[in-house]
């Protein structure tokens, strides 16, 4: 039976994609970062991990507790975990950014880098990378999560060009605009570290928090977490997966554009793509 460690399980994307890669007869190990979401999960009937991506021991045990139960192999990584930061570039502080970058770069790097010493020594494994639309397409407002993704798209383009021909792949899933629990742990982050009444970018500040605690879709042309996490899997499954799955039309739409438009009309548009959230 295959094997799959997925990060980033307690809801969205990384659920839905355990789910469905167990009902495709693969054995999934589904780790989150809190003790109740892996008891939720186990209640699902999944095999479960506590794995906080910010925490290189709790790496580390993580991999040797699947190597374990599998007979020392493993068939794919999915690094999903990661969460949002938001706010303007000048207002987002050192520790906000570190924070951002711990989760969402440092923990899946660590993670891939301890899947790649499995994958070198049974010569195959996939890695499969949540990036985003903003790992491509900056957008205002999102300037530390957009550094994150466009740090994880060159770290995947790197590790492309190391693995080649080692039957070891690596592909990225972009997704755009996907109905998870992503806003309401962003409205949580921009709080805690926003001094948003100190801010020029007050106005756009207010206007963001009406997105953040928006019921419902946020944007148009969303996609549930269950569709999104049907092309993780067959990013996961595919016998022979493409470099990167663009994942809604927003996504698609703008990976076209910047590659055509110059960068002023392409900058006016991504403005524009988010209007109505601040100046």
């Amino acid at each position: 039976m295959k094997s799959v460690l997925i990060t980033g399980c307690s809801s969205g994307i990384g659920l839905d994609t355990a789910l469905q890669m167990k009902a495709r007869g693969w054995r999934v190990f589904a780790s989150c970062r809190q003790e109740a979401d892996v008891r939720r999960l186990q209640a699902q009937g999944l095999e479960t991990l506590l794995l906080d991506v910010d925490d290189s021991a709790q790496i580390a045990a993580a991999f040797a507790a699947v190597t374990e139960q599998t007979g020392g192999t493993l068939d794919a990584l999915f690094c999903n975990a990661g969460y949002g930061q938001t706010g303007a570039v000048e207002d987002v502080p050192r520790q906000a950014l570190r924070a951002q970058f711990e989760t969402n770069v440092f923990g899946t790097w660590e993670c891939i880098a301890e899947a790649m010493k499995l994958f070198r020594r049974q010569g195959h494994g996939r890695i499969v990378v949540n990036s985003s639309i903003l790992g491509f397409a900056a957008m205002p407002w999102r300037g530390a999560y957009n550094s994150t993704k466009f740090a994880l798209e060159g770290m995947c383009d790197t590790l492309r060009h190391e693995t080649a021909g080692s039957g070891i792949e690596v592909v990225l899933v972009e997704p755009g605009p996907v109905a998870t629990r992503f806003r309401p742990n962003a409205l949580a982050k921009f709080r805690q570290y926003i001094d948003m009444e100190g801010s020029v970018h007050r106005e756009a500040y207010q206007a963001q928090l009406n997105r953040l605690q928006q019921e419902g879709d946020a944007a148009p042309f969303t996609v549930s977490s269950a569709a999104c996490a049907a092309v993780c899997v067959t990013a996961l499954t595919a016998p022979k997966p493409r470099r990167r799955y663009l994942v809604t039309v927003p996504t698609v739409l703008f990976w076209y554009l910047k590659r055509i438009l110059p960068t002023a009309v392409l900058d006016r548009l991504l403005r524009g793509a988010v209007k109505g959230q601040g100046k």
